[in-house]
């Protein structure tokens, strides 16, 4: 019988791209022990903006977090997306750094990592898979990940040679991440029969958003091209800016006599439990009905949820939705300016902000971000494509030209730890609060002095009460 198995990404990707990753682990705390049941290929609950989220809005440590997962799911493989040599940051950082927080990771619980790179640059990816393979324990997968886009200068026979690369690199299994829902059933079928041409038997992964409403036809499609992994999500948190359903595709995949390896009874538990979730955050506004549509112009915009997400919230702050739309037209043209970056985390936010900062100002890169010039300077990576001349001009002049990132990773003095443990000084309890507050030093600094006041307060109290 085939086979084709889920992973189930409420607890990360799903929310994260409906309501910008506000979700507390409290709650969907009492929902894990079910969830260890359900029979999936993984559960995406750490990665992304999670790790931001928790320090910056929630209040939690990340790292905590991740434990009390482990936990509450002993059985399932717990799953994160990691940005390569940018981590879970918005920069790149030394290979030590790097290496440290998979240890860190993989000790807390992680088991596994889908390593991807916003440029499909895999020299970016090198230290991960490498520190992956060091830490590994018996259930460790490391999982290369290609940004999937389309461009000029994304073609399938080049998205097939990254395959190959990803293989010969070491992974154990490749995933297509097509972070804003753009491919199509056709590209689906050509990209995938002519991967697994050149892979073989190696586990290849589909994760599509239903952002532009293709993603139920592009999964179907995908199945019958061979395809042995796909990320849905609770229903309750599936479709718009989300992946597709998880209890949908079973039903379907159950008809053709494909297994899943899930238990109905438990998955429609789980989306019921999640049911009263999604009202809360409609009724409170965290969950913004343009998120839950279906919006066919991003096949123009190439957008992902979570950056559509992040924009309306960010423009509902600054009382500017009404620039909302050309905002998002501005996206594709400052793509194709920096030489069309596939619109993943980092690069996603990167762009993103520029066009609405372009739009804002009304005036077309008057002030350019500290990221973007770092970007065009080259210490992110190759672009994929040409970068805008009149951009290469403005920020490394006539005779300018870009570095080679990895020689600029090189570079960095490897004293991040050192550092980070003399500025938190009391604060600091663990090898994890130095970690946090290298990739987030001033959400770590609060999110730590919060901790301790707490801690001295409840001290108080109980002192008090005896």
């Amino acid at each position: 019988m085939k086979k084709v198995q889920l992973t189930e990404t409420v607890l990360r990707d799903a929310q994260q791209s409906l309501i910008a990753t506000r979700m507390p682990y409290a709650d969907y705390e009492g929902i894990l022990s079910e969830m260890d049941k359900a029979g999936y290929y993984s559960i995406e609950c750490w990665g992304g903006a999670t790790f931001d989220s928790c320090l910056r809005y929630l209040n939690e440590d990340p790292w905590e977090r991740l434990r009390n997962l482990r936990k509450n799911l002993p059985n399932t493989r717990l799953q994160m997306l990691l940005r390569g040599q940018n981590l879970l940051g918005y920069k790149h950082y030394h290979d030590d750094v790097v290496e440290k927080f998979i240890e860190l990771s993989i000790k807390n619980g992680i088991d596994v990592i889908r390593i991807f790179d916003a440029l499909n640059d895999f020299r970016n990816i090198k230290t991960a898979l490498e520190a992956t393979q060091k830490y590994a324990k018996e259930r460790t997968i490391a999982s290369g990940c290609i940004s999937y886009t389309q461009s000029p200068v994304h073609t399938v026979d080049k998205y097939i040679e990254m395959c190959k690369e990803l293989k010969t690199m070491g992974f154990q299994t490749i995933c297509l991440k097509d972070m804003a829902g753009t491919m199509s059933p056709y590209e689906a079928e050509h990209l995938i029969k002519g991967i697994k041409d050149a892979i073989g038997d190696m586990t290849l992964i589909l994760h599509t958003h239903c952002t532009t409403g293709m993603a139920y036809m592009t999964l179907t499609k995908a199945i019958e091209s061979g395809i042995d992994v796909i990320d849905c999500a609770a229903s309750a948190f599936s479709g718009g800016t989300s992946q597709p359903s998880t209890e949908t595709m079973f039903y379907a995949l159950q008809q053709y006599g494909i297994d899943c390896g899930l238990d109905e009874k438990v998955i429609n538990t789980v989306n019921d439990f999640f049911k009263p979730l999604k009202q809360k955050y409609i009724d409170n506004g965290q969950l913004n009905p343009k998120s839950m549509g279906t919006d066919a112009q991003a096949l123009v915009y190439k957008v992902p949820g979570g950056m559509l997400s992040n924009m309306i919230a960010n423009l509902t702050d600054m009382h500017a939705m009404d620039k909302f739309d050309a905002a998002l037209a501005e996206i594709p043209k400052v793509r194709e300016d920096l030489g069309f970056p596939p619109l993943v985390t980092p690069l996603s936010q990167m762009v993103g902000n520029q066009a609405v900062t372009n739009v804002l100002i009304g005036e077309r890169y008057k002030n350019i971000s500290k990221e973007v010039k770092n970007y065009i300077k080259g210490e992110y990576g190759i672009a994929p494509g040409q970068i805008s001349p009149e951009l290469l001009v403005k920020i490394l002049g006539e005779d300018g030209k870009p570095v080679d990132c990895r020689e600029e990773d090189s570079k960095r003095t490897g004293q991040e730890f050192a550092d980070a443990k003399e500025a938190l000084g009391d604060l600091c309890r663990c090898e994890e609060d130095i970690m946090s507050y290298i990739c987030y030093p001033d959400q770590t600094l609060k999110f730590l002095k919060n901790r301790k006041a707490q801690e001295e307060n409840e001290a108080v109290y109980t002192i008090e009460a005896m």
